[in-house]
């Protein structure tokens, strides 16, 4: 579905200035999607309907079910009526790995992460970016982040989504997402650039959302050594990526923003 399918113009009544205004305001549809393996459905979320199999290779594997794209062979989106149902059609190694993987769960999924069946997962380890040696001058930094709040027509339409985007040096913002949750942004970036050819080692994941520990643990599975975002990270983001020898850049405005971990990749100014 297109970005245009991804939001409806409803109508509100607006006090502004003591006076009172009738009309209309553009608002981004939430619809449910399902990510269905082998028939049986893996997790479901509430989700802006739009690039959903960029969605469904961005959540395969950010979430472990897969370790390349080619590992996936059909993906198939259906109008369930009330929502999308995505069935994935894996390649039989990885179906198998999966099936076993669900009869491991004995009970219900307690801690609200897809798959996640204990605290130890939750913070599951995530791979060594340490030793990627991308390097991004300042400027460019900005301009990544200016450069993703210009590319977003859902947010600019409602100013109610996340965005996210892939930056490449040299070739600038050559993917963005954008979606009601932050982290269905970033796997849909991820699917996005996979998609379309490119390493999460190439370019830097920069994101107009908080930094969650999900958010940095989504990028180093994709590979990339460095997280640029608008808002603030939480604690456990910036000792994750600390751990993961990612940089953690922060609270970007205009030409102003901090960095938290491996500034070493920066190239900046006195």
């Amino acid at each position: 579905m297109s970005a245009e399918a991804s939001y409806r113009r409803v109508l509100r009544t607006a006090s502004k200035g003591g006076s009172v205004d009738i009309g209309h305001r553009s608002v981004p549809e939430e619809r449910a999607v399902a990510f269905s393996y082998g028939g049986s459905t893996h997790a479901v979320m509430m989700a802006s309907p739009a690039d959903l199999e960029d969605f469904a290779v961005g959540f395969s594997l950010t979430e472990g079910i897969i370790s390349r794209r080619d590992e996936i062979d059909t993906i198939e989106v259906v109008d369930a009526g009330q929502g999308f149902d995505v069935q994935v059609g894996l390649q039989d190694e990885k179906a198998d790995v999966l099936r076993a993987r669900r009869r491991h769960m004995a009970g219900p999924v307690g801690c609200g992460l897809c798959g996640i069946e204990s605290i130890e997962q939750a913070v599951r380890p995530i791979p060594d970016v340490g030793a990627v040696g991308l390097k991004l001058p300042g400027r460019e930094l900005v301009e990544a982040i200016k450069a993703l709040n210009d590319g977003q027509p859902l947010h600019q339409q409602t100013r109610a989504v996340h965005g996210a985007g892939f930056y490449v040096p040299g070739k600038g913002l050559v993917a963005v997402r954008e979606d009601v949750g932050r982290h269905n942004a970033l796997d849909k970036l991820v699917g996005a650039a996979i998609n379309a050819g490119y390493s999460g080692a190439t370019g830097v994941v920069v994101v107009t959302s908080r930094l969650s520990v999900e958010m940095v643990q989504k990028a180093a599975i994709f590979g990339s050594s460095m997280l640029i975002a608008i808002s603030a990270p939480t604690a456990l983001a910036i000792e994750t990526a600390e751990t993961a020898g990612m940089t953690l850049v922060a609270i970007v405005r205009g030409e102003d923003f901090e960095v938290f971990t491996r500034a070493d990749r920066l190239i900046l100014s006195a």
